[in-house]
């Protein structure tokens, strides 16, 4: 598909926004800018789902027609971060400052795997430098791992990991923390209000179960919740 036929295809199943994701869609950045550039001319928002693995002026390029992002932030050691993705931590701690410089909303995502991602200590320090460099406002999402191919040897992440992980977060001062890959789990996909601490957001794997907000803010007390909302 063109970028044309793309955002033609997306006016007409009434789709409100495009992501770019699957795989990485830094390997087709200049489609996804194309893409975005077209979007945004036609009213439809642009999400971009990375490992946030770019330089710093083609991502500046791309954010001015970005609207959100989702980076998945792999690790916070460089060492492991060699092992698991061949990559490196600091050019992805980059992309989330930029990203924040540019005004584009973004989440961050953090899989959780046994004996490599799922340090206390470690986990501490990444959620610290979050809300130190960043500030407290934008969320992270604990995924549980699951064994699959190189890693298949690895029994899935323990419950009490990812409470303990989502613990630590709070305790640094994030306010919006979740829970993912895991469907068992109370409370673990809803947005808790910062004021009154009611749940404002009630979702359900993909479907969003109730919710409790007007214009952006909790409709209980007022407290404005982060986030792009219409």
């Amino acid at each position: 598909m063109t970028p044309e036929e793309v955002v033609a295809q997306a006016k007409r199943l009434g789709c409100r926004s495009i992501s770019y994701t699957y795989t990485e869609p830094t390997v087709f950045y200049e489609f996804m800018l194309d893409c975005a550039r077209l979007a945004h001319q036609e009213g439809i928002r642009n999400v971009w789902v990375t490992c946030g693995y770019i330089n710093e002026e083609p991502l500046k390029k791309l954010c001015r027609h970005l609207d959100a992002a989702c980076v998945n932030l792999k690790s916070f050691d460089e060492e492991i971060y060699q092992t698991l993705n061949a990559g490196k931590l600091q050019p992805i701690l980059e992309t989330f400052k930029t990203l924040k410089r540019e005004g584009v909303w973004f989440e961050a995502v953090n899989l959780v795997v046994p004996t490599y991602t799922d340090k206390p200590e470690m986990i501490k320090r990444m959620c610290d430098w979050l809300v130190e460099e960043l500030g407290p406002d934008y969320p992270l999402h604990f995924s549980r791992f699951n064994r699959a191919y190189k890693l298949a040897h690895l029994a899935p992440t323990p419950r009490e990991i990812l409470l303990k992980a989502r613990e630590i977060a709070r305790q640094a001062g994030l306010k919006y923390v979740y829970i993912g890959n895991i469907y068992d789990l109370a409370d673990a996909e809803n947005t808790f209000c910062p004021g009154c601490k009611k749940i404002v957001l009630e979702r359900e794997i993909f479907e969003v179960r109730a919710r409790h907000l007007q214009n952006g803010k909790c409709e209980y007390c007022g407290t404005k919740i982060a986030g792009v909302w219409s």
